[in-house]
């Protein structure tokens, strides 16, 4: 198995929020998601985190802001034994038309890319299958499916919306999905 986990952010990790999350005070952890990014870490995963943050593009917060949401989450994890490896983000709006804002792909390899240090597509997209792709919104599955990861929808922040839409997919392209109630519950069962 490849030791990579790629988590979403807001939603995933710390509360969301329709009207984005600005400040660093904003920045509040889910129960569990700290603890569980520390075990994942103890067990030997990488984790890193690919988000979209339209906010910069929106002018709603700065990147020395988003900056020290990150640093917030670090500071956090230390003293349990847990850190993200890395923070890869999408600053662009939703009509930039960029490749890297899910439910594009474009993030997710190159995480690939950097993590496997290989830029062979081919060789990248086999370590990928056993890559596990967490997030709360169907554009998090998206992404993760389109680039050949494993994924698994969780139920919080955005995550029963999402159900909801899930339930209606007359194409079952989700029906394949693990679904769990929060980040401590995929670890859980990941780790068991």
């Amino acid at each position: 198995m490849s030791k990579l986990i790629i988590l979403d952010r807001d939603g995933v990790i710390n509360q969301d929020s329709d009207h984005f999350i600005k400040t660093v005070d904003e920045f509040i952890p889910l129960p569990g998601s700290l603890e569980a990014i520390a075990r994942l870490c103890q067990a030997g995963f990488a984790v890193m985190v690919a988000t979209n943050q339209s906010g910069i593009s929106r002018q709603l917060f700065t990147l020395e802001t988003l900056h020290a949401m990150h640093d917030k989450l670090q500071a956090l994890l230390l003293p349990l034994g847990g850190k993200i490896e890395a923070f890869y983000f999408c600053p662009h709006g939703p009509d930039d038309h960029c490749q890297c804002r899910k439910p594009k792909a474009g993030m997710i390899k190159t995480i690939a890319q950097d993590f496997f240090n290989c830029s062979d597509y081919k060789k990248n997209q086999q370590h990928l299958k056993n890559v596990f792709v967490i997030g709360d919104s169907l554009r998090d599955l998206d992404a993760g499916m389109t680039a050949g990861t494993q994924v698994a929808l969780l139920k919080t922040g955005k995550g029963q919306r999402s159900l909801e839409t899930i339930k209606k997919d007359t194409l079952n392209q989700y029906s394949h999905v693990p679904v769990y109630t929060d980040l401590a519950d995929f670890t859980d069962h990941l780790l068991s």
